[in-house]
């Protein structure tokens, strides 16, 4: 495929073409809702071929900006923000790095909404999660089912009335599942000698916080809570090796 250089990075035509298109419709004001051109104007309006301009609107609809409409043809629309990324996201296909990485985001993240969800909790909220701790299938060592890991932690994010940051709880859902799959034993040897030391932090310490309304005692308890992670997280960003948590589990290097 044909490429241009762009601030001495090559990029192709059709990449070139996508921004066009989206500096076209600004340029234009276009709003949401709007029916965008035909193929054929796009084409005559950047010089381009109707082949390159399908492709240039195909990418647009894969990352939600436009969509096809019965006898309207395509319009703009409001993209979903993780939605490129939710589709991007495969564990597998990762490197252990990039699997890490997205650990310390959601690490900072959750510790970080802390004050939103103590502003916004309410009693229903708070029997939600009695619910949700009393429903949780432990298998030990603060490993808990899937499901209600994903149960507890959702909830915390849907507290906050925030639609972005509990999209994103979605998005990080699959990486936690393969990250603990893969690393079990590692997490059960950390969390057996938190456990030992009266250090673990398990959901039913978290419920006592939210309970009790202490925001600062709540902001301790998440992030010991997630300590096995950051010990993860400082493993990795200093290239220690003797571990076992290494490359033997994960299957992407």
């Amino acid at each position: 495929m044909e490429q241009l250089r762009l601030n001495n990075t090559a990029i192709t035509l059709v990449d070139h073409v996508e921004d066009r298109v989206l500096s076209y419709l600004s340029e234009h004001d276009f709003k949401l809702g709007d029916k965008l051109p035909s193929e054929h104007e796009l084409a005559v309006s950047l010089g381009v071929t109707r082949s390159v301009v399908r492709e240039a609107l195909s990418r647009l609809k894969m990352l939600g900006i436009v969509e096809s409409r019965t006898r309207r043809g395509m319009v703009l629309k409001e993209p979903s923000i993780f939605g490129g990324m939710k589709r991007a996201i495969r564990p597998n296909l990762m490197s252990e790095k990039s699997l890490v990485n997205l650990l310390g985001f959601r690490v900072a993240l959750e510790v970080g909404i802390t004050g939103y969800i103590f502003e916004n909790i309410t009693p229903a909220d708070i029997k939600d999660l009695e619910e949700s701790v009393y429903m949780e299938i432990a298998l030990g060592d603060n490993i808990y089912a899937n499901i209600s890991e994903h149960r507890f932690h959702s909830k915390l994010y849907e507290i906050t009335r925030n639609s972005t940051i509990s999209q994103f709880q979605e998005i990080i859902y699959p990486v936690m599942e393969f990250v603990k799959s893969n690393l079990k034993t590692y997490v059960s040897e950390i969390n057996s000698s938190l456990q030992e030391r009266g250090e673990l932090v398990t959901h039913q310490d978290l419920l006592r916080y939210l309970k009790a309304g202490d925001e600062n005692g709540y902001r301790k308890a998440i992030d010991q809570h997630f300590f096995v992670y950051k010990e993860l997280i400082r493993n990795n960003n200093s290239g220690y090796d003797s571990c076992n948590y290494r490359s033997d589990y994960f299957s992407a290097e």
